[in-house]
């Protein structure tokens, strides 16, 4: 029952940090969070608006799966592993979404029209994804999963993005409920 609870209030914690608006200091969303608890540290302000507005771009997908992704990816762009800001990994992956060339370059999205697209920019990382996965059926729930496989082929992969999306809707939710109640009371 006690487990039970801290688990509540981690995930009330990181909804506060994580939903925070796009004004809001890293700084001052890192001191709302608490990281050890809940093993998802808040989601840096530009990164959740990005999130979010890409996930407006394809109907029935939601920025938690996205961002589901950027997490198992790159931990939200915080990652110094190579590959993430620059080169390619070991396997030939770019960017902090972690694209194959020939997959970001089918599915890349110019979020600023006067540059190429890259790969390291994560908001053309992140609208690409959004590409990606919508092409790929991730706009239904029954076509999630395949989703998320073709953008990795590992079924734990699917199961952890899944995980961690579960983790960001129940934080969301929680931050609606409070939100409603204070208007309210």
């Amino acid at each position: 029952m006690r487990r039970g609870w801290v688990r509540t209030l981690t995930v009330v914690a990181v909804a506060v940090a994580a939903l925070m608006p796009a004004g809001v200091s890293e700084a001052a969303a890192a001191a709302t969070s608490r990281p050890g608890l809940s093993g998802l540290p808040a989601i840096p302000a530009p990164y959740l608006t990005w999130y979010k507005d890409a996930a407006r771009t394809c109907h029935g997908l939601s920025w938690e799966v996205i961002a589901g992704i950027g997490t198992m990816e790159s931990d939200n762009g915080r990652s110094t592993a190579r590959g993430v800001h620059y080169s390619k990994n070991r396997k030939g992956a770019e960017g902090p979404m972690q694209f194959e060339p020939a997959t970001f370059a089918e599915y890349a999205v110019r979020a600023d029209r006067s540059r190429k697209p890259s790969p390291y920019d994560p908001e053309d990382a992140i609208f690409s994804a959004a590409r990606m996965l919508c092409s790929d059926g991730g706009g239904s729930a029954r076509g999630l999963k395949g989703a998320i496989f073709a953008y990795n082929h590992a079924r734990w992969y699917v199961r952890d993005v899944l995980a961690i999306t579960a983790r960001y809707t129940a934080a969301a939710a929680a931050q609606q409920r409070r939100a409603g109640h204070r208007r309210r009371g």
